[in-house]
């Protein structure tokens, strides 16, 4: 323990368990990118605030998973730290989207409903493969649960991107797309919260073990 609090971590040598958390994380990380890639070019092309929200939140999810490989075969501490670190990039992405938000409000949008509907089931297909790798391994570490929250996250974000094409296409309005935007916000901030009280968590329990 008092190694830990010195920062000098002992290592942790890797085991079976650890590689196939590599694996995991490596392939949604891989997907992720892929994801805010083609999403992110959708959203610029249909003026979507939504679409836009769930490419950003992809990147932010590479991010994570990125950062947690290194915390793979690392001791409690250092996952802790990470997952913390998950957070605090997940607060900042919702922080940026609000304000993209606001600026469309005031300057206008004029978004495509169909492609919105479109892209946000096909975003939500993959997110489904992503869920069934972390499924397994959710509760191997505070890092992977972090991951775990990031993915259901993006469930509840294309869900609503499609009811908002839904209503776009209805309506001819730029509003839903406008509304999904600050609720992704909203879904982005709280699952942020959410990892920072788990690392908090994971933290105080490596303390007092």
């Amino acid at each position: 323990m008092g190694t830990e609090r010195e920062g000098k971590e002992p290592e942790v040598p890797l085991d079976l368990r650890d590689a196939g958390e590599r694996r995991v994380l490596a392939w949604v990380l891989g997907i992720n990118l892929a994801q805010a890639l083609a999403v992110g070019a959708v959203g610029l092309a249909a003026d979507s605030t939504g679409l836009m929200g769930a490419a950003l939140d992809n990147l932010a999810d590479a991010g994570v998973y990125a950062v947690s490989l290194y915390a793979v075969g690392r001791t409690v501490a250092a996952k802790a730290r990470v997952a913390r670190l998950s957070g605090v990039l997940l607060i900042t992405l919702g922080i940026g989207l609000l304000v993209e938000v606001i600026r469309r409000f005031s300057a206008g949008a004029d978004p495509v409903g169909l492609a919105m509907i479109v892209t946000a089931l096909v975003n939500a297909a993959v997110n489904v493969v992503c869920l069934r790798l972390l499924r397994s391994r959710r509760e191997e570490g505070v890092h992977l649960k972090a991951s775990w929250i990031f993915t259901t996250n993006d469930m509840l974000a294309n869900a609503g991107i499609i009811l908002s094409g839904v209503a776009v296409m209805l309506t001819g309005s730029a509003v839903p797309d406008l509304l999904i935007g600050l609720a992704v916000v909203g879904i982005v901030l709280h699952g942020g919260w959410e990892i920072l009280e788990q690392a908090r968590e994971a933290r105080r329990a490596a303390d007092a073990a």
